[in-house]
């Protein structure tokens, strides 16, 4: 089986090598004053994805309106249509008025309703949770669609940081499919129509990544962080030459040569907007996609240290057990692949 090709898209590199899914949706009413509260990644990914490394949430106001806040940020306000995301899988809350917090609840019932079908109804009324007990969406002063999305953060996600612990996306800046696709998978699941499970899953992931090419598009010239480096000329151009062709036997010269700029330019410049040295990254790239061969394919990993630019299995195996904790093999067997 020959092994992939690389590509030359950072970003579409990126998602792509993060083992994305998609899984638990609720579609949640609310009714008078109300609060509901979503913990972070590591509680959400016990509860919901077992063996998950990240979870991160997000929310569609499908009727109403609504407050969104995490500590350490300014609450937003989000109107019908709007989404909020919170890419770094912080705990937070929803609710009809800012500065308002959800009644505690010690349940497990994220855990004991996870595998019932698609998406789980919930009802919040005067603080009180009912799960499984749709309200009519008239008589609810809001309902919001929630998703979760799972991804690797071993061994290199440099999307995750580089997002915003809040990410506000508003209706009329959205791509005109993407409310009402989540919108229309809901429904269709609500009526029990065949195959709607996945569909939510891959809607949920499909939502994830237009958050993340929406920010970056929006970013201000000049922005710092690797989705900055990305929209810099010369950084960006490093960068898409050693996603491009990871493989060879760069240096630091070589790389500067073909980005425009001077061997101590470049690493200035591209560790300014990064967070590291050009060579440190190529490394870290190299982790990420030696991961995604030994979980897609059956190659040995003497094969995919060779495809990911290593003279030797040995090298390989050093660097993949000091970027995962395991050597390849042991790696590859905890995933349950060959």
């Amino acid at each position: 089986m020959p092994l992939p090709m690389l590509a030359s898209d950072p970003l579409s590199d990126v998602l792509g090598s993060v083992h994305l899914r998609g899984a638990i949706f609720y579609y949640v009413s609310f009714r008078d004053a109300w609060a509901a509260e979503t913990p972070g990644s590591q509680v959400l990914a016990q509860a919901l994805m077992p063996g998950a490394e990240h979870v991160l949430a997000y929310h569609l106001i499908a009727r109403g309106d609504a407050w969104a806040a995490t500590d350490g940020v300014p609450p937003v306000r989000l109107a019908r249509g709007d989404i909020v995301m919170f890419p770094q899988g912080d705990h937070h809350v929803i609710s009809s008025a800012p500065g308002l917090h959800a009644t505690p609840d010690d349940s497990d019932w994220r855990v004991t309703t996870r595998d019932d079908p698609k998406p789980i109804a919930v009802a919040y009324h005067h603080g009180v949770l009912r799960p499984g007990e749709p309200t009519p969406v008239d008589e609810a002063s809001a309902v919001v669609v929630c998703g979760f999305v799972a991804c690797d953060l071993k061994p290199f996600n440099p999307l995750i940081e580089a997002l915003p612990r809040l990410l506000h996306l508003r209706a009329d800046g959205l791509g005109a499919w993407v409310a009402p696709m989540l919108d229309q998978a809901v429904a269709e699941s609500m009526r029990s129509r065949s195959g709607s499970a996945a569909v939510l899953e891959r809607v949920s992931e499909m939502v994830f990544v237009d958050a993340a090419r929406r920010w970056l598009e929006q970013l201000p010239e000049g922005s710092g962080g690797w989705l900055g480096g990305l929209r810099d000329r010369q950084v960006g151009r490093a960068l898409a030459l050693l996603h491009a062709r990871a493989a060879e036997p760069w240096t630091l010269e070589a790389l500067g040569r073909e980005a425009g700029l001077s061997r101590s330019a470049l690493h200035e410049r591209f560790s300014r907007f990064v967070g590291m040295a050009p060579m440190q990254y190529l490394a870290n790239w190299r982790m990420q996609l030696g991961a995604g061969l030994l979980r897609g394919s059956h190659a040995t990993v003497a094969a995919v240290a060779q495809e990911v630019g290593y003279d030797s299995e040995a090298a390989f195996a050093r660097a993949f057990k000091r970027a995962t904790g395991l050597p390849p093999a042991a790696w590859r067997r905890r995933l349950g692949t060959r």
